[in-house]
């Protein structure tokens, strides 16, 4: 038995897991890198298996880093079955599709401007790759096994977003469990994560490593933020991811609003994707937190914007009112659009709810930048500018520890990926010293053999 770790492993993103036992090759998650530009070309890179030489794809969430290069993998001739939970099979098929579909309009704009060193740009795939995807899903309940050629595989549940799962794959008596990304054990709308089981050897994310989240009421400082812009009369803008961030979002603010904080204030949703997705929760009610009536509740106050036409509408109206849109760094998406209108008029407010990678305008801010180029355009920035800290969907450090501890027995050995180094490093020092045992950082593109 052998495992290949060919990425997340020294970076957080372009999860790819790579198993060997025997004959049988199995693919763990077939992700996107994301971020510096350094680590985004390696998706252009040949691929560093064969598809046609794999026996399955398991995957262990819908985000693309796990799920973003399974257009690419396909198109080069992968024919055979992709499990995963059944929301994850649905998100997979949205966040394909957009990925796409950004990708595509990237190309057209690159070839139109000819900024692109390619002639023509291409994208990395198409919608029609991306559509190739669906045929091949196989959708599996958690506590399940499934038997792929001799190898046995089980999904449980890891929280982080609807529908991720760490996988157990048993062969031949030897068995390794992989985390996927692990959610919180406090989380407002996904519940915490099952705990592991017995495995010889352990994959597992590290990505809040090093530290722990503050201990902090994220309902009463979104609803703080709401009633302080609502009393000037002002635009909150939310930029916000459309899978699990969205939606928790529009949770906060409906607790938010029921507690007397901006109560009446119209909440608008404008990201057609995080709209799709937030239809799952009523599809999918055992996978979260929330009852019918709650997730009703929650999800209905707020106002669809679906259509462009709707989307520009927004930027004529004045507050008290609250726009949630993608893409949560401001990289892209309608939230652009809104700082344009908003930004420049200090009785409006962002709110920046996550993670804002270095290089994003959303990291410019809070940097103390006070323009933005935006479609361009520099765009002054007034607006006022706040933070609201234990929104994350990963666990932290302590989040991570309790469940490596609460599996039946230690396993031999845990490869820690899914972190920045400092981070991994972290973890790995601060588990051994907690629970002893055998916890190695996975080296990147290095294959480790699981005597």
């Amino acid at each position: 038995m052998r495992i290949s770790f060919l990425g997340a492993a020294g970076t957080v993103t372009g999860s790819k897991h790579l198993l060997t036992v025997g004959s049988k090759r199995v693919l763990v998650d077939c992700g996107l890198f994301q971020g510096l530009k350094a680590l985004r070309l390696r998706n252009r890179e040949p691929l560093p298996f064969d598809p046609k030489g794999l026996d399955a794809i398991v995957l262990t969430h819908g985000h693309l880093d796990h799920t973003g290069l399974l257009p690419v993998v396909v198109r080069e001739g992968y024919e055979g079955p992709i499990y995963c939970t059944p929301p994850t099979a649905d998100l997979v098929e949205i966040l394909l599709a957009d990925s796409a579909r950004i990708q595509e309009e990237d190309a057209r704009y690159a070839n139109r401007k000819g900024f692109s060193r390619h002639r023509p740009a291409l994208p990395l795939y198409t919608s029609e790759d991306a559509r190739a995807v669906t045929p091949l899903l196989r959708p599996t309940g958690p506590g399940t096994d499934v038997d792929v050629g001799g190898l046995t595989l089980r999904f449980g549940l890891a929280g982080h977003i609807l529908g991720a799962a760490w996988v157990r794959i048993e062969a031949g008596g030897r068995s390794v469990c992989f985390s996927g990304d692990l959610g919180r054990s406090d989380d407002l709308l996904i519940p915490a994560p099952e705990a592991p089981p017995a495995a010889d050897v352990v994959v597992m994310e590290s990505t809040y490593g090093g530290r722990d989240h503050p201990d902090s009421d994220p309902v009463g400082a979104v609803g703080e933020i709401l009633a302080a812009t609502a009393a000037r009369g002002g635009v909150l803008m939310i930029p916000a991811f459309a899978v699990g961030r969205a939606q928790l979002m529009l949770l906060a603010l409906a607790r938010a609003q029921a507690a007397g904080m901006g109560r009446g204030v119209p909440v608008y949703l404008n990201s057609p994707m995080a709209i799709d997705v937030t239809s799952l929760y009523g599809r999918y009610e055992s996978y979260h937190r929330l009852t019918a009536s709650a997730a009703r509740e929650a999800f209905t106050r707020a106002t669809y914007v679906q259509t462009v036409e709707q989307s520009k509408a927004l930027n004529e109206r004045r507050g008290p009112l609250v726009v949630v849109a993608g893409a949560g760094m401001l990289v892209g998406g309608r939230i652009l659009h809104h700082l344009k209108a908003f930004g420049p008029d200090d009785r409006n407010t962002l709110l920046l709810t996550g993670y804002q990678a270095p290089g994003t305008r959303g990291a410019a801010l809070l940097g103390g930048a006070r323009s933005m180029r935006i479609h361009g355009h520099d765009v002054p920035f007034r607006a006022g500018l706040e933070t609201v800290d234990g929104l994350s969907a990963h666990g932290d450090r302590s989040d991570l520890l309790a469940w490596l501890a609460a599996a039946p027995s230690p396993p031999e050995r845990v490869y820690l990926v899914h972190g920045e180094p400092d981070q991994a490093e972290a973890f790995a020092s601060y588990a051994m010293e907690a629970l002893g045992g055998d916890i190695q950082v996975a080296q990147d593109r290095a294959t480790y053999v699981l005597s």
